[in-house]
């Protein structure tokens, strides 16, 4: 294991100065993209530590993109893209929003905006796709109510962000289950069980703001339940663990079939759609390549170690470890105003962490794609806030800056107590004194066995 070294995290300090620096003298947070930004963090590791060859430092970064949690994430990256363009192409985004309203009771909209939100989101994993596609008829149900605009599209962020970091195609949680080397259907029962909570206490609240209220739906809102079908069967079949590659195939192949079928797109229209999604994926996929190579070598001049005996230093024990490892990406998150690239600069280090305490991998996934999450859903330079605001005020007759909507942001910030206190209520056994009790109980139960 190389020596701590503070200038080993030169590579990220130098990232992190440009992409901030760039954001605050131009007054956008996006001027500096993120490639461009991390392309040159990589030249200044390759810079560092003249004692390692050249050409052991390229040994070391191919081995680092070659690795097997990598490779997987890149691939599920590219056809999550594909999934997600062609089955938006198909009707199906439509089609379950529209199914949800029409089930809601008028007095609950508010509430059902949230939960249609969560079920939209889990389904395209993307928040900001959730938010484009439902922050419209937040701005309706305002405008034939007495009730907030900003309430109203805070209700559609917060069920946006319960599927970012839920969804089995978002691109957070693929991070998140690849860079810990985790099972999916382990990490989202994990997630769930936290942020459920959270969730319950914010359909409280938002019914006990709006249960007077009154909404009538002015059209018909038609729907096609064979439309939505992908999204369920990519849904249940990442839920009882079939291999993701063909959860994600077998989501293309139908919705390929119902787009066809249903006049949609035609047959050469569909490699189009298809080819537009995967390129939506493009970006984050180069940066995690990027990314891979950056942490090789900055482990190899120290910086990794040097985080870990940082945090070994301020924490006690593996609830110590797990509250570092969060505050540490809500951080990265605040400073690079993405969560996805936030939990691909510290999904590695939280890996290192995880194994130093013998924490479950599902569980480092959790923290990571939950504390991240929380921070991207309040941020009001973050993507999130800015496209709600955008798009409410395309459609309203007033600007709604996405300060405003701050204060009805209940569910990120439940979400992340929730985590918190989850944290501090489970206990320091590791997964080897567990397994060392499960083997002892086996011996005891032989040998009374034996002695009976």
């Amino acid at each position: 294991m190389p020596k701590a070294k503070f200038v080993g995290l030169l590579p990220i300090i130098v990232f992190l100065i440009l992409f901030i620096g760039v954001g605050v003298i131009s007054g956008d947070i996006y001027a500096m993209p993120a490639v461009i930004g991390f392309i040159i963090a990589l030249i200044v590791a390759f810079l560092q530590n003249p004692k390692i060859k050249f050409a052991d430092k390229l040994q070391l970064v191919a081995k680092g993109i070659g690795d097997d949690n990598i490779v997987t994430m890149l691939f599920v990256f590219i056809l999550s893209g594909v999934f997600s363009g062609i089955v938006k192409a198909s009707g199906g985004v439509e089609s379950t929003v529209n199914f949800g309203l029409s089930i809601i009771p008028p007095n609950l909209m508010v509430v059902g905006i949230f939960i249609v939100g969560c079920f939209i989101s889990v389904s395209m994993g993307t928040s900001v796709g959730t938010i484009s596609t439902l922050a419209p008829i937040a701005v309706g149900i305002a405008n034939a109510t007495e009730l907030s605009l900003p309430m109203c599209i805070g209700a559609v962020v917060c069920g946006a962000m319960f599927g970012d970091n839920l969804s089995m195609i978002s691109d957070t949680t693929i991070a998140a289950v690849r860079t810990q080397g985790c099972n999916m259907k382990d990490k989202f029962k994990t997630n769930f069980l936290i942020v459920l909570p959270a969730a319950i206490i914010t359909i409280v609240i938002f019914f006990a703001l709006t249960s007077k209220a009154n909404f009538v739906i002015p059209n018909n809102l038609e729907y096609s339940f064979v439309k939505i079908l992908p999204y369920l069967l990519v849904l249940i079949g990442a839920l009882i663990g079939i291999n993701v590659f063909v959860v994600l195939i077998s989501g293309i192949v139908l919705s390929c079939i119902v787009g066809i079928s249903t006049g949609m797109f035609t047959f050469s229209e569909m490699f189009g759609h298809m080819n537009a999604g995967a390129s939506s994926m493009y970006e984050i996929t180069v940066i995690s390549i990027i990314v891979a190579a950056i942490f090789q070598l900055v482990k190899a001049n120290g910086g990794v170690q040097f985080i870990i005996n940082l945090i070994k230093k301020f924490s006690k024990g593996k609830k110590g470890a797990q509250i570092g490892i969060a505050f540490m990406s809500v951080l990265v998150d605040l400073c690079t105003a993405n969560n996805t690239i936030a939990i691909v600069m510290t999904g590695p280090i939280a890996k290192e962490i995880g194994d130093e305490y013998d924490i479950e991998p599902k569980k480092m996934a959790s923290v990571l794609d939950i504390f991240t999450s929380a921070a991207q859903g309040v941020l009001p330079y973050g993507a999130q806030l800015l496209t709600a605001a955008t798009a409410a005020s395309a459609v309203a007759s007033i600007q709604l800056s996405p300060v405003e909507i701050l204060p009805y942001l209940y569910y990120p910030i439940l979400m992340a107590v929730v985590a918190v206190i989850a944290i501090l209520i489970t206990g320091n056994k590791s997964k080897k004194n567990v397994q060392k009790e499960v083997n002892n109980e086996v011996l005891d139960a032989d040998v009374k066995l034996k002695n009976f």
